[in-house]
């Protein structure tokens, strides 16, 4: 499976992309599967799988295991380092923290994941990751220069310093379980910036009106994650994000 074909094909059927974020240290695998099959049901279009802290070793790939057991979408890791990879998904988002403070999170867990991403024959999707306030779990360990966010043009130069490396997707990330999302106002000047490139939002996306609005100002692809953690009816809820977003 080519995902990032895949991707781009859904994006040119349906206009737009809704991603569930699974997180393997927030629950047992077989609760993860669980989870993953729910969001499918919903009509999620692919399974990230990863986290900040704990998101590792044999916990991930029993994870991402589980979650292929039960599920046709693709499974793409989301690494919070180069621990985070794991040889059974089918793609991984090979991203750097832009605005991170620390070489490790800019390009030296890439120069570390890298030859297994190689020898396993994961997928790699080029990705320029960038945290702006509040930042959450991931603005801490990931030691970022939070983008302020009423400065939209701060994060236009950073997105377009990474499509200009290469990078095919620009990820703008409030933080898992933030409060408040991406504005509209930096999520558009994003996107005019970027042009064909694809633009991902996450975090704070917990209800089908925020879901639209962000997809509406201009995000190619809606990531949502701690919601799912949060409902009971994931089926559900994930159905209402991505009526949402499709409509």
């Amino acid at each position: 499976m080519q995902v990032e074909a895949h991707l781009q094909k859904i994006i040119e059927r349906d206009g737009k992309v809704h991603l569930t974020l699974i997180d393997p240290a927030s629950q047992a695998p077989e609760r993860a599967a669980e989870i993953a099959l729910a969001a499918a049901k919903g009509g999620t279009d692919a399974i990230m799988i990863g986290g900040s802290t704990g998101a590792s070793g044999t916990l991930l790939d029993e994870t991402v295991i589980k979650i292929k057991e039960k599920v046709d979408v693709p499974t793409i890791l989301f690494p919070g380092s180069s621990a985070g990879l794991s040889q059974y998904a089918d793609a991984v988002f090979f991203m750097s923290l832009l605005n991170s403070r620390d070489i490790g999170y800019v390009i030296t867990n890439q120069v570390l994941g890298a030859p297994l991403v190689y020898r396993s024959g994961i997928e790699p999707i080029s990705m320029a990751y960038l945290v702006i306030e509040p930042g959450g779990t991931v603005g801490w360990v990931g030691d970022a220069k939070l983008i302020p966010r009423q400065k939209p043009e701060i994060a236009v130069a950073y997105a377009l310093a990474g499509k200009y490396l290469g990078m095919h997707y620009t990820y703008l990330e409030a933080g898992s379980g933030a409060h408040t999302p991406i504005s509209p106002q930096m999520i558009g000047a994003v996107k005019r910036a970027l042009g064909d490139n694809k633009l991902i939002v996450g975090g704070g996306i917990r209800d089908p009106e925020t879901a639209k609005l962000c997809a509406a100002a201009g995000a190619d692809m809606i990531v949502t994650g701690t919601v799912v953690e949060e409902v009971k009816d994931v089926t559900a809820k994930v159905a209402e994000l991505v009526s949402a977003i499709k409509s």
